[in-house]
């Protein structure tokens, strides 16, 4: 199994690679500029979190659009990443009113697809100036915090998962969990 993690420019790419390698995964970091017919070879994708801002900034994220429109494996948004699968297929992404940073409560309303199993709340790390405000309708959302209504969501239609906090950062509750899932949803 080979799952390629698309560095969006975050500071913790390297730890969602590191992640799936200590899950035993074949992963490689590769660049969000990468074209997706040399590296459609992927069982799954991880679309990393980054600097850029999703207001203004959209041509950082390379060619992820390409991942989005052609991959039938699948896809797990984390921050930034998420962001732009939201916006991509429909929704809208805004500078948030109350940025969130450090430790934060997420509550889960829907514990459906990679979420299965978590308790209904729990501790995440956040880092994010923007946030999703609107999720398209083929997304079913699946968490909130006390100041972003979209920290967690999926598809219901094609493998497409997302989350607002970084599952990578060891002061997440459940992140390696939450990975876990995702690896054996890339199995199926």
């Amino acid at each position: 199994m080979k799952i390629y993690v698309v560095d969006n420019g975050g500071q913790w790419t390297h730890r969602e690679w590191r992640v799936l390698k200590s899950l035993d995964v074949d992963s490689e970091i590769i660049s969000n500029s990468a074209d997706f017919l040399s590296v459609r070879d992927a069982d799954g994708w991880v679309l990393s979190g980054g600097a850029p801002s999703i207001i203004g900034e959209i041509p950082k994220l390379g060619k992820i659009s390409e991942i989005l429109d052609n991959t039938t494996v699948p896809v797990f948004g984390i921050c930034v990443g998420a962001q732009f699968m939201a916006l991509h297929h429909g929704g809208e992404v805004r500078k948030a009113p109350v940025p969130e940073f450090g430790k934060t409560k997420v509550t889960f309303s829907y514990t459906g697809s990679i979420f299965e199993g978590i308790p209904e709340t729990i501790t995440v790390w956040e880092n994010h100036n923007d946030e999703i405000t609107s999720l398209p309708s083929m997304y079913r959302l699946c968490a909130s915090s006390m100041n972003c209504s979209v920290q967690a969501f999926y598809a219901e239609d094609r493998p497409f998962i997302g989350v607002q906090f970084h599952p990578e950062v060891e002061h997440t509750m459940y992140g390696k969990e939450i990975f876990k899932s995702f690896i054996n949803l890339c199995k199926r």
